[in-house]
């Protein structure tokens, strides 16, 4: 018998992940049996924490808690404890891979008893989520010296369980920050990681498109992948490939490709635009160990008002569009991928769905609370295109999340993609319009996709604020994800409610001007920011009196309060604009003064807390669209 173990750093600030490999002979999976594959995915490749002293050298200080009070994230389909009834936490677990025990892929089946841990799972994906919830168990048991008796059944309902981080819109995290989110990620059990990019990659010969963007670079991305890998994570590539192409298209080596002089789109029948298109794939994707490649394609809104004018005249719209989108699929196929692309300009010619290529996934993302997941999935399974359902955070365009929104949208996602066959579901994390939100906003609307895309039916009820207080803040305090959840609800008291936006983004940039009372603000009363302004003042306290126990609890705490004082900076602009039926520029100018003086304290704060955890490239155009709420002030 040969037993291995490794205490190591998750990478998520105070949270110890014991990655622990035993192997024996026989049916358990045994060092000489040279499954090398599982061994090395089971290291970690950063630096190891100092291991804790072993269990039985520690007196329990703490009573064994309830099986009742007992919460994971996300909640396994079958769980059954034995109350009452302990093991030391001094065991260590045994690993039998048994296909014919566990015949779902990427399942596992955890059994805890008094004598013996054993883990018994099909591959070892599901051997790598039977250790996530053991760890979660073992959490919840800290200084009690036991673990508890358990018979745990879990297999996932999608496959393909991801999360797509918007890597473009100003905002580039630090290598840190994102083995710190896979770390998250995985112990959450997501499976697939997307960048989306549009030129936050380092390529070669393009350094005036990305030079002050601070891009990830090929050693980034290959170190990244790595990382991920040994967490069964697969980094997927993300390049927008058609629309969306305006940090390329505004410089004077690209103009021509596009479709018009002032269009973020490329033009599909500019021979030039697949040969940039081929030059990008040869750099980029070599460094990812994925079969998989996200091009985009998305939102291409001026086709045919300019170079392609003549084509779509000639062979429609559609046609045009799949015709580019079939050159791209030839692309990735040269490298021996398969090609995923957004599909909501598809779904506008349905019947050209059944001219896709193989060796293709279409993505139909959505991202309100009543978005028609199942009419526009059934579109793709009706004609045998493999999909993904893909859902967001709603963190973008908000400052703190729209709570509500967000939940119904995962859950939304989850419901009707197995329904309609999806093969897979993405988490997307926008950062639209300066990419104002903190990361952490992010971490509820995570932690439920993750949890309803695992098993929906054992997680569509899951106690989710104390599942995250437990497993993602770490709050001993129960405090700190309700305080969230309602920090993202706030906006909706207002009275105003906007699709794909809130009120604090219409008043800080697309309502700046005309009467508060009707358009973009539409709604907004002087009662309902009272009420908004309330309930975040009520968040904020309790967030106060939260006790996480991570190393950056104080900087999750300013992240959120910054944003919140956003929030606040925002209702009160609605406030003053109230009381005059006017726009910004019209409010009294010593009400002006004041708020473009806290409006500049604001920023003091906000770009140290960016830098925290991301490059500096693109904080100055973030910066720049709040500079341009105080430059209206001061006219």
């Amino acid at each position: 018998m040969t037993m291995g173990k490794k205490a190591v750093r998750s990478g998520l600030p105070g949270l110890m992940v014991a990655v622990v490999i035993f192997v024996s002979g026989c049916a358990t999976l045994d060092a000489r049996d040279g499954d090398e594959e599982f061994q090395l995915r089971m290291r970690t490749t950063r630096e190891p924490a100092i291991p804790r002293e072993a269990p039985e050298s520690v007196a329990p200080v703490a009573a064994p808690p309830a099986v009742e009070s007992l919460v994971l994230l996300p909640a396994p389909r079958f769980v059954k404890y034995e109350s009452g009834v302990h093991a030391p936490g001094s065991l260590e677990p045994r690993i039998d891979m048994r296909p014919d025990v566990m015949p779902h892929a990427q399942g596992y089946i955890l059994s805890i008893r008094p004598a013996q841990i054993l883990i018994t799972a099909r591959d070892p994906e599901g051997a790598f989520y039977a250790r996530q919830t053991l760890n979660q168990l073992a959490r919840q048991f800290e200084g009690t010296g036991k673990l508890p008796a358990v018979h745990i059944e879990d297999w996932p309902d999608f496959p393909n369980r991801g999360v797509m981080l918007d890597v473009s819109r100003d905002k580039v995290p630090t290598m840190d920050t994102l083995y710190q989110l896979v770390d998250l990620f995985a112990s959450m059990k997501y499976n697939q990681l997307q960048l989306y990019t549009e030129h936050t990659f380092a390529y070669p010969g393009h350094e005036v498109v990305w030079r002050d963007a601070s891009p990830m670079t090929a050693e980034e991305i290959r170190a990244l992948d790595a990382y991920c890998r040994e967490r069964f994570i697969e980094l997927v590539p993300n390049q927008n490939s058609f629309g969306h192409m305006h940090r390329w298209l505004r410089h004077d080596a690209y103009k021509h490709l596009g479709e018009t002089p002032t269009a973020p789109d490329l033009c599909p029948v500019h021979p030039g635009s697949i040969e940039l298109l081929r030059d990008l794939y040869a750099s980029l994707l070599p460094n990812f160990s994925s079969g998989q490649f996200n091009v985009g394609c998305d939102e291409t809104f001026s086709l045919g008002r300019g170079c392609s004018k003549e084509a779509v005249d000639r062979l429609g719209k559609g046609r045009v569009y799949l015709n580019f989108l079939k050159q791209i699929h030839a692309l990735v196929r040269e490298h021996g991928r398969t090609m995923q692309f957004w599909g909501d300009i598809i779904l506008e010619y349905p019947e050209l769905i059944p001219e896709l290529p193989d060796h293709i996934i279409a993505m139909e993302w959505g991202y309100e609370a009543n978005h028609p997941f199942a009419r526009r999935g059934s579109r793709f399974a009706a004609s045998g295109i493999p999909f993904y359902v893909c859902p967001g955070t709603s963190s973008w365009n908000s400052l703190l999340s729209r709570t509500d929104n967000a939940l119904e949208n995962l859950r939304l996602a989850a419901r009707n993609g197995l329904d309609n066959g999806a093969i897979g579901y993405l988490v997307t994390d926008w950062g639209d319009n300066g990419h104002w939100q903190f990361a952490p906003v992010s971490f509820v609307p995570f932690a439920y996709g993750a949890a309803v895309s695992w098993a929906y039916d054992a997680n569509v009820g899951l106690d989710l604020a104390r599942a995250a207080d437990v497993h993602v803040f770490l709050d001993r305090a129960g405090m700190m994800a309700r305080a969230a959840m309602d920090l993202g609800s706030a906006h909706a008291r207002t009275g105003c409610l906007r699709g794909n936006s809130t009120v604090y983004y219409g008043l800080l940039m697309h309502a700046l001007q005309g009467d508060p009372r009707t358009g973009y603000l539409n709604g907004m009363s002087a009662d309902g920011i009272r009420n908004a302004r309330t309930q975040i003042e009520n968040a904020l306290a309790r967030m106060d009196a939260s006790s996480m126990d991570r190393d950056d609890a104080d900087l999750i705490k300013s992240e959120f309060g910054v944003n919140a004082r956003m929030a606040l900076f925002a209702l009160r602009l609605g406030e003053e604009r109230l009381k005059t039926g006017g726009g910004t520029s019209q409010l009294p100018q010593p009400v002006r003064r004041e708020l473009a003086d806290e409006l500049a304290r604001i920023i003091e704060a906000y770009q140290p807390l960016w830098l925290a955890r991301n490059r500096s490239g693109g904080l100055a155009d973030s910066v720049a669209r709040m500079q341009n709420v105080i430059d209206v002030l001061s006219r």
